[in-house]
Parts: C-alpha cells; structure tokens; sequence
C-alpha cells in the first residue's frame, strides 16, 4: 500500500470496475489507472487512480482458497471499526462482497504514503540507517501500536460477533494441532513437548481483545523520514477477537535482551542492531497498554509453536518454490525453540 511501483500488470476487468466506481462516486467519470502493488495466494493489492481520487484494493486472486471471500469481508469489518481509534490503520473506504463483479469480494482502502521493514532486506532506510536513536523509535512504534490495539473497544465497535473469545486458550492446542495432523507429512522435533507445556499452563489473566494474529515488522507501514511513526497495520488476515498479548508475543518472540550487533541481533528479515532489547520492549507496552507481562513466558511459548504451524502449512505447499522450500529448517528450530523455552522457563502459573 504505497503510492510507489504499482507497475505490474492487472488481469482485473477495468471497465467493470470503473462502472462498479462510478456507483460509489469515486472518481466518477475519470479514466482509471491500475497498478499490481503486491500479490501472493492469499491476497492480491492494486493501486487505483482515478483523476483527483487514488484508493488501494484487496482481492484474493482467482485461485485463492474459498474461505477468502469470507476472510475479506472480515478485513474490511476490523479497518472500518478501527476508524477514529488510536490504532493505525488504512482508511475503509467501500466494500464489495459480491463476487459477481470482478470474480471475488474486494474492499478499498486509502492508500499509505510510507514504507515496509519487509521491502528493505535487513537494511533500513535512511535516515534510520544511520541514527540510532530514530532506528530504535522503530521498536517503540511498533510495541506501542500492538499496546493500542490491545486498548482498542471492540464490543462498542461492532466486533463483538468477530471470533470467539470466550474459551480462547483452551481451544488453542486443540484447534492447532488438529490443523496440523490434517497438513503434516512429516514430524516436528518438539511440538509433543511443547504442546504438553502449553496444555499444562496457562496466563495469569486473559482479557479479550482485538487482536492482529500476525503482528511483526511485516505487516506495518512507517511513514517516511524521521521521527519515526508507525502509520499504519495492515494485512488482518488473521485478524479477531482474541488474546493481545499474543500479538505481543509474536514480535518479542526472538527479540534478544542483548542487540549490541552481531548474528544474534538479526531477527529473520530485520537487523535488531542498536535497537531496544526485549525488557525494554515489554516495559513499554505495560506502559501503554496497562497489562502485565508477567506471564509472557506462556505467550512466547504458544507463539513459537503456533507460528511454526502455520508456516509448516505454506511449507507442504511449496511445489519447487525455493522460497516457501527455503522456511523448512526455519520452522523446524521455531518448533524446537518453543519446546526449550518451555523446559527452560520457570513460570509456572
């Protein structure tokens, strides 16, 4: 969702998108600009100009699983309940859930003049390259925006029907590792340790809450320069009504308390060097958000596991892709990782 290289080509029906446009007074009578953002087997991002209007679209291409369709509604209902809140997010701007008009449901949303740690390879952006200070800001802004969702008012939003909060914990290891035994074709060194740790623990307190379910540097957008702002979440795929420390977790899960340098302080796909380490994160959001984080051992543990179940899914879908290849190894130390996390920690609640 950046206003920039939206050059790809488009197999999207223009004039029936124009016409669809034209009801919802978008740029009305304008000839109409396209441009492929982003695309994978989920979701597909267009950039939309029509003279003085400009707006991004969400559409799970032609091939994406069924279940899409429903998923995207879902996405629209959380960005347009998220509109006037504290949580950054894409502005809603009109929704399609007929999938009569270009072949699936698709929503549109304002677009986001900024940027993504997922685009910049393990190397930031200026002037975050440079100056410590706006590079651990990063951080911050990223905590922070995971504490505010967790603030956020569902129930006087209208998501009081998103998901199933209640029960929440005591569905997770039943509901995954079913998942699991229906995708696998191999075993995951760890996962009956772990399961077994999560099914005897639990957190200390569980208030329900919006929550992302994929929160990490990937699917946020900064705005450009300094100071840094986070400015917007995107991607709610797996966006509900659940547990937000768990979003929480997903970020600090690897985070490392040491970030001096070195091969330590790169987390996957983003250099940690010189930024806040892991205590420092979690103070800030007991800061923001008010909960305690006494437990976070659990959630680390249920997010190690839980992530290593869900990239095994793209991992058995790989065909010859190196890329989705490459994330074997990757998932098998997160599994194994949850696993003595899990021996090693003396939470016991």
């Amino acid at each position: 969702m950046t206003t920039t290289d939206a050059t790809e080509p488009t197999l999207l029906d223009l004039g029936t998108l124009e016409t669809w446009l034209d009801t919802r007074q978008l740029g009305a009578g304008a000839p109409l600009e396209c441009g492929r953002i982003s695309g994978g087997s989920q979701n597909e991002i267009y950039e939309l100009r029509r003279g003085e209007w400009c707006g991004a679209m969400r559409i799970p291409p032609p091939n994406a699983p069924a279940d899409r369709d429903a998923g995207i509604v879902r996405e629209w209902r959380i960005i347009e309940a998220l509109d006037g809140s504290d949580v950054p997010h894409t502005k809603a701007i009109a929704l399609c859930p007929d999938p009569a008009v270009l072949g699936r449901p698709f929503y549109l949303m304002g677009l986001v003049d900024g940027w993504s740690p997922a685009q910049t390879r393990r190397t930031w952006p200026a002037p975050f390259d440079a100056d410590v200070v706006a590079r651990k800001n990063l951080s911050y802004e990223l905590i922070e925006g995971a504490a505010w969702m967790s603030r956020f008012d569902w129930r006087a939003n209208g998501l009081a029907d998103l998901g199933r909060p209640d029960g929440f914990h005591t569905r997770q290891v039943d509901r995954w590792t079913a998942f699991l035994e229906r995708i696998k074709r191999r075993e995951l060194p760890g996962f009956d340790e772990a399961s077994a740790w999560l099914r005897a623990h639990k957190p200390i307190d569980y208030i329900p809450g919006l929550m992302h379910g994929d929160y990490q540097f990937a699917n946020v957008m900064f705005a450009h320069g300094a100071p840094a702002r986070l400015a917007a979440i995107v991607d709610w795929e797996m966006g509900t009504i659940g547990d937000p420390k768990l979003d929480l977790a997903w970020v600090v899960q690897t985070w490392p308390e040491d970030t001096s340098g070195g091969d330590g302080s790169v987390g996957g796909y983003v250099d940690l060097t010189g930024m806040p380490s892991r205590t420092q994160l979690l103070e800030r959001y007991v800061e923001i958000s008010g909960r305690q984080v006494d437990d976070i051992d659990y959630y680390r543990v249920l997010a190690k596991w839980k992530m290593a179940i869900i990239l095994e899914q793209g991992y058995q879908r790989a065909g010859d892709d190196p890329r989705l290849l490459s994330f074997g190894p990757v998932i098998t130390e997160a599994m194994r990782s949850a696993a003595e996390l899990a021996e090693s920690s003396d939470y016991r609640h």
